[in-house]
Order: C-alpha cells, then sequence, then structure tokens
C-alpha cells in the first residue's frame, strides 16, 4: 500500500497554520486527517499539565508524530499543525522527527509570520498571551531543512494553501 502524505506545519502560535489547514482541508482534491499539538494536548488531564507541563505535553507530541505515521502506513494523508520547539524533554526533537518519519513521504513546512504581527494576531485573539509567539520563537529548533516556505502576512490562507498544494501535488511547475 502507498503510504499517505504527511505534512509538518511548523510555526508559532498566531502565525496562521490551523488557518492553512483549513483552507487545505477546502482546496485540495487529496483528503487530509489532522494531527496537531492542541488536541494532543487535550488528551492530558489538567492536573498533570499542571504538575509536569513539558514532560507530559512532549510524550503526547511524540505519540502525535507515531499517530501520524499509522494513519500514512494506512495511506491517509495527514496534515501536522505544530511547532517543533527545542525543549529539554523533547532534545534533539528535530531531529527525532526525521528519525520518527525517515522513509515516508513527510514534508516541512515553514509558515512565517513577523513576531510583531503574531503579536497583534495573539491580542485580537485573546486566549494567548501577548508575548507567546516571540517565547516560542526562542525556543523554536533551528536550522530545519524546509520543503516550502509560506509567508501568512503576504498571502492569506487560501494563497498559503495553494502554495503547500502545487508544491504537494504538481512540482513539475513549481
Amino acid at each position: 500500500m502507498k503510504k499517505g502524505e504527511i505534512v509538518f506545519l511548523n510555526g508559532v502560535t498566531s502565525a496562521g497554520k490551523t488557518s492553512i489547514v483549513d483552507a487545505i482541508q477546502i482546496k485540495s482534491d487529496e483528503f487530509f486527517y489532522v494531527v496537531a499539538n492542541d488536541l494532543f494536548e487535550n488528551t492530558i488531564g489538567d492536573n498533570y499539565l499542571r504538575e509536569d507541563y513539558w514532560k507530559y505535553l512532549s510524550d503526547a507530541i511524540i505519540m502525535m508524530y507515531h499517530t501520524a505515521k499509522l494513519f500514512s502506513d494506512h495511506g491517509k494523508n495527514v496534515l501536522i499543525d505544530g511547532i517543533l520547539v527545542e525543549r529539554p524533554e523533547l532534545k534533539p526533537h528535530y531531529e527525532k522527527v526525521k528519525d520518527i518519519f525517515a522513509g515516508y513521504p513527510f514534508y516541512i513546512v515553514e509558515v512565517f509570520c513577523p513576531l510583531d504581527i503574531c503579536r497583534q494576531r495573539n491580542i485580537e485573539r485573546g486566549d494567548r498571551t501577548e508575548d507567546q509567539s516571540e517565547w516560542q520563537n526562542n525556543i523554536m529548533a533551528k536550522d530545519i531543512q524546509y520543503n516550502c516556505t509560506v509567508n501568512t502576512h503576504i498571502n492569506s490562507s487560501e494563497e498559503c494553501a495553494d502554495s503547500i498544494i502545487k508544491y504537494l501535488f504538481d512540482r513539475s511547475e513549481v
């Protein structure tokens, strides 16, 4: 059986990952399941998150990657809505991700947005701290080899989705 495509949308909070996921699901002729840090964080009880947030979240994130592999093994496409952070509990996170997905049709997309714009989006959303994007940016993995980059400040979510879909399914024209 052909493995499903695994697309990791990597970026700080409020960069536009979830909006791009929604746009891909609307625009793509291919169906994608979605796994996300937020969804897997919800598998952990609040008591445990208060006890040792990063320990339990790190375990859940690694399980999220294995879940994405399982979907791919069954020929299903997967979008990962996440962020590659280098916390002690996950180090070396980027290397672990590359090892987990070795031999799979795996692509990492940089979802970029200037931090001042993310800050404004955080304020408007009201469910994040104003500086959350900045502190995530400070712990984000470095030297990631991206397959493509989209900029949500310059392009709409729909335009970013179009670029990603074109990259994945029509590379002869990219």
